[in-house]
């Protein structure tokens, strides 16, 4: 049984270029005992972080406040399936040169001194397993992997983070210009993907 965590973070909804790459890598990494858990971001789908949610970070479950219990708990949930995942698809589109900002808001509820990463004397370290990541990413005209590209290589940076270092990054780039070239240049990468 292979588990496939599919994080959708795309404001764009069926519109969404993000979206529709990553449901057809999907469908290439999914066989008969595959189990796909969707979790989308954007509409309430993930709390920020507040005052009182902060100050809780390394507190027991049991011994939280009241007010941050409801953040972390979310946040609980999401290194829960992060952690149960063998394989994850991020939908992760640039906006203004940027991830969305519900997708940095799920980072700030995963990153979890003690859980999800450790500190060392040789500086930080990360906790989770390594497991094949896909990083599916569109852009209107931020080149993907570029110097002005802080979506992708600020997410796969937090990936290593976390002990994640198997990261493919998939992108369809210049979809404002030219549509066609960039949907074609991000399936040709997924067609390389094994199954």
């Amino acid at each position: 049984m292979t588990t496939v965590l599919h994080i959708a973070a795309s404001t764009r909804g069926t519109e969404s270029a993000t979206g529709l790459l990553a449901g057809e890598l999907i469908e290439r990494l999914t066989g008969p005992d595959t189990t796909v858990i969707e979790r989308r971001l954007v509409d309430g789908g993930v709390p920020q972080l507040s005052v009182a949610a902060t100050a809780n970070l390394t507190t027991a479950p049991t011994d939280r406040a009241p007010a941050s219990a409801e953040v972390l708990a979310a946040g609980d949930q999401l290194i829960a399936e992060l952690d149960a995942a063998d394989i994850v698809v991020i939908g992760a589109p640039i906006y203004n040169f940027g991830p969305p900002s519900a997708l940095k808001a799920w980072a700030d509820l995963v990153a979890r001194a003690g859980v999800t990463f450790t500190y060392t004397e040789t500086g930080p370290a990360g906790l989770l397993r390594d497991r094949p990541v896909y990083i599916v990413s569109a852009s209107g005209g931020t080149p993907i992997g570029s110097e002005i590209d802080f979506g992708t290589t600020w997410l796969r940076m937090f990936l290593n983070f976390l002990g994640i270092t198997n990261v493919t990054v998939i992108g369809a780039d210049g979809l404002a210009m030219d549509p066609e070239t960039g949907l074609a240049k991000a399936r040709d990468q997924i067609a390389l993907v094994n199954a």
